[in-house]
């Protein structure tokens, strides 16, 4: 008899050549029901980015560009001049789901830009090309994440108690994630961390989701309401705490999944330092300031009636429900990424650190 699966032996987001298919964890479907999703239309992988069927900054990029190599895959043209009015039409489809994340424009103008280099190039070569673009985008984002979590561990000592919101883990990357790869190196190299995960209302991915994939990969975790991690720092459980973001601005203000805020100001009372895992593909020094950051707003029914069996909120009631807020640099100890960590002034450190990744490419070739 087979042994069962772990959530953990599947990669979150991955490419069937033959069937021509993207493939990804339905995450809306978790913790109850395991279920992989094979997506060849647009339509369908368009709607898995927009349904949080697949999610998580990185997640969604590398979901982004294997997509639009799909749909370069499919395009029937004879010239360049016929194929790329096609591309760029699903490109700019695929773009228009998820307008806060960066890692979604990231990707597909990556791949834009890889298309556009090799226009000379024979088409059936040229769609080869992208394929090639898509895997190095999945690539590094295992080599990213793995970098982090090596930088993130160097802020922390065994035996620490760690916070973390939403889900910035595994589900949300290939491998690894971002603020919970130092959490996975850790318990690779007998840290014993203590880690407190918020369910992170309304869509409790926190509870569904980050809970369930460092249970299932048993690390020692707790999980809480929001409104209890003012409680668990006032009782000094916690020293650090690491997130996810989905878009860094110039000056080091971060947009991450809304709740973020409120445990980045309840830390600032309690002294526990928050460290931001954001990949340099999340940091966007076109955008000033988080104020510039645009922000989604969900649909009133994950509030009111998502996870009840009954309506839970009066008929009528107006609802505010931002997918998003905004964290102010002033409370954010360091800004983790693969190429170093980042402090404060970041319109300084920040560029530094695009600094070191241009010389690190530079070096390879």
């Amino acid at each position: 008899m087979s042994e069962k699966k772990s959530v953990m032996d599947y990669e979150t987001v991955a490419l069937d050549e033959k069937k021509g298919a993207l493939v990804i964890i339905d995450q809306t479907k978790l913790p109850y029901k395991m279920e992989l999703l094979e997506l060849t239309r647009q339509e369908d992988i368009w709607n898995a980015i927009y349904l949080l069927k697949v999610r998580g900054a990185p997640a969604i990029g590398v979901a982004a560009a294997m997509g639009i190599y799909l749909a370069a895959r499919e395009i029937q043209a004879d010239t360049w001049e016929e194929f790329y009015p096609q591309f760029t039409k699903a490109k700019e489809y695929l773009d228009s789901a998820r307008p806060t994340a960066v890692n979604l424009s990231w990707a597909l103008n990556r791949m834009d830009d890889v298309c556009r280099a090799n226009k000379d190039k024979p088409l059936h070569e040229l769609k080869g090309i992208l394929y090639d673009a898509a895997m190095e985008i999945r690539n590094e984002d295992v080599w990213v994440c793995k970098s982090i979590g090596e930088y993130g561990l160097s802020l922390v000592k065994p035996g620490d108690g760690l916070l973390t919101h939403c889900n910035a883990g595994k589900l949300a990357t290939v491998k690894y994630g971002t603020a919970t790869a130092p959490m996975y190196l850790g318990q690779e190299r007998g840290y014993n961390f203590r880690i407190y995960a918020d369910e992170t209302r309304p869509l409790l991915q926190g509870a569904r989701l980050t809970a369930f994939e460092l249970y299932e990969s048993g690390l020692d975790v707790t999980l809480i309401c929001d409104n209890m991690s003012a409680t668990v720092m006032k009782n000094k459980w916690v020293d650090a705490v690491f997130v996810g973001c989905d878009r860094v601005a110039a000056n080091g203000d971060t947009a991450n999944k809304i709740g973020t805020s409120v445990v980045a100001t309840v830390a600032s009372r309690y002294h526990v330092p928050v460290y931001i895992c954001a990949p340099t593909s999340t940091i966007d020094l076109n955008t000033p300031t988080g104020d510039d950051i645009k922000i989604e707003q969900r649909s009133p029914e994950e509030i009111t009636t998502m996870w009840y069996k009954e309506r839970m909120a009066p008929e009528g009631v107006k609802v505010f429900n931002p997918c998003f807020d905004v964290t102010d640099n002033d409370l954010i100890a360091g800004i983790v990424t693969e190429y170093g960590i980042a402090r404060a002034p970041y319109t300084e450190s920040l560029k530094e650190i695009f600094a070191k990744k241009e010389a690190a490419r530079n070096a390879a070739f």
